[in-house]
């Protein structure tokens, strides 16, 4: 199963509080993190929510 990397580019601040709940759900803190995980629907509608923030890559 493939994973996906995702890498936060832009800041949370002055966003909506759900989408910096779901930035520290994913596990990102800071811009330049990155943090791998699988590739299943829950993951993918949390990354869809903060796509505006992120860049996602698929690694294998």
């Amino acid at each position: 199963m493939a994973n996906l990397k995702v890498t936060q580019i832009r800041s949370e601040i002055g966003g909506k509080p759900k989408a910096r709940e779901t930035l520290r759900s994913l596990g990102l803190k800071r811009i330049g993190d990155t943090v791998v995980k699988e590739d299943r629907p829950e993951f993918r509608g949390m990354v869809r929510h903060v796509a505006h923030l992120v860049t996602v890559e698929e690694v294998d």
